[in-house]
């Protein structure tokens, strides 16, 4: 892959490239999205310490299906990508605990091909945990992590083509279609003429199956979604009455996703001293994450608007997930 170079932090006692991620940006997010009508905070908030950990449990859940279904495509499809593509490099967006990154690097390192890999996540010390687990499983190829938020551009270390770059666990749902071509239009103009782009993505189906995967029985979502305000209060010292509000989540089967948010159980002023004062009316609502779900032809459409053609359309027998290997056209 093509790359800027530029070298910064440390991560897990390796060099690691990252974009930082001051303060001010939240501020800005935060004061721009309680500003709207109505009310927004970017998902990419959840994932904090404590976020990152409470999805995980979340990927565990029996209601919620996607990993499962992704992680059983992986293992049916991995020897037919890998042999595809012969990748001595693996580039992971939004990478998390990195659990279904071994189905790929066991399948890299099985074709003679494994020099590094590079998992991108915006939550620092989620991403040293992952790292140093790897190096400790992995001690023959080269961990290089990257701290930063795939919203932004980012700077990626030199690596060793061909490089698979795999965005899973259909995160591409959290973006709307304007914003996924942003970001995929960005991979695809670091991506050389011999790299591929895996993609996994939910797909559409029944409602009362995707309503239940963000409604868990255990309350792990729920959790999960009040974080974000948890994580306002330690980090801007907001005052969010955390237990005035409660998760709300349902599918749109209009617009093809999920829509989560945050209702506000009394009427109430929040302060958050870098912003001001905010009023919630009893009932008002903070959207938190949208997540879109996709068939074939959507896919294609937001895959060649970022400049990707798909060269294999792998759907599980199903029809819940898919994998897609693209390339970068031109």
């Amino acid at each position: 892959m093509k790359n800027d170079n530029r070298l910064s932090d440390i991560v897990g006692g390796t060099p690691a490239y990252t974009v930082h991620r001051p303060h001010q940006p939240m501020v800005r997010d935060v004061r721009h999205g309680l500003a709207r009508s109505p009310k927004q905070l970017s998902p990419k908030y959840f994932y904090d310490e404590r976020g990152s950990e409470l999805f995980e449990e979340i990927t565990q859940l029996p209601e919620y299906y996607l990993t499962r279904a992704e992680r059983s495509l992986l293992e049916q499809r991995i020897a037919e990508i890998i042999a595809a593509v012969r990748p001595c490099s693996l580039v992971e967006l939004g990478a998390g605990s990195a659990t279904k990154t071994h189905i790929i690097l066991d399948e890299m390192r099985s074709s003679g091909c494994a020099e590094c890999y590079v998992p991108i996540d915006v939550s620092k010390d989620f991403l040293k945990a992952t790292a140093t687990q790897l190096r400790a499983d992995y001690v023959d190829v080269q961990i290089m992590p990257v701290v930063s938020d795939i919203t932004e551009p980012f700077a990626l270390p030199p690596v060793a083509s061909p490089t698979l770059v795999a965005f899973l666990g259909s995160t591409i749902g959290n973006f709307s279609r304007e914003e996924a071509i942003r970001l995929l239009s960005h991979i695809a103009g670091e991506m050389g003429p011999t790299d591929r782009f895996l993609l996994g993505a939910d797909l559409i189906k029944d409602p009362a199956i995707i309503n239940r995967a963000y409604n868990d029985s255990q309350g792990v979502t729920a959790a999960f979604n009040l974080n974000v305000l948890e994580r306002l209060n330690r980090e801007l010292n907001a005052n969010f009455p955390v237990s005035d509000y409660e998760h709300h989540a349902f599918y749109s089967s209009e617009h093809h996703r999920v829509e989560m948010h945050l209702i506000a159980r009394r009427t109430h002023t929040v302060t958050i001293p870098e912003i001001g004062e905010i009023s919630f009316e009893k009932g008002e609502s903070i959207r938190t994450e949208l997540s879109y779900k996709y068939d074939r032809p959507i896919l294609e459409d937001i895959l060649s608007a970022s400049g990707l053609s798909i060269e294999k359309w792998m759907p599980a027998d199903d029809g819940s997930f898919a994998l897609a290997l693209a390339r970068a056209e031109g």
